[in-house]
């Protein structure tokens, strides 16, 4: 026990020292703050202010976020939001060049644009469509096996045209697939809303998907990945189809994996697509071989369940990745305080100290109506990250929060560690009576601001900081023996780059 303690007290000491030699004559890094502040007195604003790191080590409050990149953590693919047919028609609505001006800032990653680097789809409608279509619409009685009739039909009219204008900003942009339903002469209930796929569509619908993926190519939007089944578990949005795990785990490793496989498609197979409170379902899957071989790894939605099912998730299946795929984040309009530190806290860090490599909201754009929906069956309070009304934009909570991360943490990011609140850290303190003698003390439970750190493929350093006490106002960083202290409002948020 006496050896374990010593090891960890001198690493710590190397990795945090108090002042050495080689920091006192290094160059002051300087930091770049962007910060929002809960009074919306500053919006993802940019900072005047120049923070410098220096050796010396104001202490402030509790322990400080020490920052350590020699700990790699997963990868990131990015943040954004679904750009579902509702969104798209409203940005269709606007003038050409107001929609393109919106274009830019959102998905742009220069002056004041947020960089928003992933984009979810729905593979037909989802229940922010204005009305419910597939890409292969029959009258009732009618089937079309060999996929003769197959068309994107609407995604023509909105989805298609906005993303080739989003792919002109970011030709890198990640894009997910997800379906809301098969079409209904593929369902046991032949209906837009509810049922489940029958069995002997299996190898059909397998081939709409491919079907779907390739056409999507061929208008030069590459589809990444894509989730089986939007919220399997829940058959009460219109559209909806139920599939359980023993039917998603069938679907993948008799169809939907060897057409990928026999058309040479290389995007990404995620399972579950839903809520967190659920993880025996994906873990069905990834216990059978056959199927788990098809797979990248996990989708959540956080309705219900904690965040840190996904590190149980990582934990069992440490080679499968996990994304964080639908949250919806609203506010009130027109309320005179923004909280946009919890959500940060909650989805921003949360997902991804939980192993997420993504973070994905829903959904882009709403009206002030939070239309269009479907009907019986359609999200009547999704609040959109923007409200549209005509050209007039509105940017709302969901905006900013994918702001803090968007912007900085760039596609191939990897997370670094950084102190979490509770962890255990090293106080390293000059003695006293003994000038250049130090203390060493551990502090068991770290009183630190919830955060997350990164390391970009620049090799810079992004710091997300949201500040959910009441009262604290400062918080103190510590790099490579090197301190910055840092004011930040209590309901802010911060994000510093270095």
């Amino acid at each position: 026990m006496k050896r374990t303690l010593l090891k960890t007290i001198i690493f710590s000491t190397l990795a945090i020292g108090s002042n050495p030699l080689w920091a006192q004559n290094a160059e002051p890094i300087k930091i770049e703050a962007w910060v929002t502040n809960p009074d919306r007195s500053k919006l993802f604003e940019k900072q005047a202010e120049t923070i410098s790191f220096g050796s010396r080590d104001i202490r402030r409050g509790g322990a400080a976020i020490v920052i350590d990149e020699a700990q790699t953590l997963q990868s990131i693919d990015g943040f954004g939001f679904a750009l579902t047919g509702g969104s798209a028609e409203l940005m269709m609505k606007m003038t050409p060049a107001e929609r393109s001006k919106l274009i830019k800032e959102i998905f742009g990653t220069d002056g004041n644009n947020i960089g928003v680097s992933y984009i979810r789809l729905s593979i037909g409608a989802s229940d922010m469509n204005s009305f419910v279509f597939s890409y292969d619409d029959l009258p009732d009685g009618e089937t079309d096996f060999a996929l003769a009739k197959f068309n994107l039909s609407q995604d023509y009219k909105d989805v298609i045209p906005v993303m080739k204008e989003i792919l002109t900003v970011n030709p890198q942009i990640k894009i997910l697939g997800s379906p809301w339903s098969a079409p209904k002469w593929m369902k046991t209930n032949n209906n837009v809303k509810a049922g489940s796929l029958k069995p002997e569509c299996f190898d059909v619908y397998a081939r709409y998907l491919v079907k779907y993926i390739q056409a999507m190519k061929k208008e030069g939007i590459t589809i990444d990945a894509i989730t089986i089944q939007n919220e399997p578990l829940n058959s009460n949005n219109t559209p909806s189809m139920q599939m359980l795990p023993a039917s998603q785990t069938d679907f993948i490793k008799t169809n939907l994996g060897p057409a990928f496989q026999a058309a040479n498609i290389k995007t990404k197979i995620i399972l579950f697509d839903h809520n967190m409170d659920r993880i025996d379902y994906p873990l069905t899957t990834l216990r059978d071989p056959e199927a788990s071989k098809y797979v990248d790894g996990s989708g959540f939605h956080q309705y219900g369940g904690d965040l840190s099912a996904m590190t149980i998730m990582h934990t069992a299946y440490p080679n499968k990745n996990l994304y964080l795929t639908e949250q919806m984040v609203v506010e009130a309009p027109g309320k005179s305080t923004l909280e946009a530190a919890a959500q940060v806290k909650r989805l921003i860090i949360g997902g991804t100290r939980n192993w997420s490599r993504n973070v994905i909201l829903w959904n882009l754009a709403a009206d002030p109506s939070n239309d269009p929906h479907t009907d019986n069956g359609g999200c009547s309070m999704c609040q959109g990250a923007i409200t549209l009304d005509g050209d007039k934009v509105s940017r709302n909570i969901a905006y900013y929060t994918v702001a803090h991360a968007s912007k900085f943490v760039r596609p191939g990011s990897h997370r670094i560690a950084s102190t979490n609140k509770g962890d255990k850290v090293v106080a390293i303190t000059e003695d006293e009576e003994h000038k250049g003698s130090v203390r060493v003390s551990t502090i068991d439970n770290a009183e630190v601001l919830s955060n997350v750190a990164f390391k970009t493929p620049e090799g810079k350093i992004v710091l997300i900081v949201a500040n959910d006490s009441n009262i604290t106002n400062s918080f103190r960083i510590q790099y490579n023996g090197q301190f910055a202290n840092i004011r930040l409002a209590p309901g802010a948020v911060g994000t510093y780059i270095w």
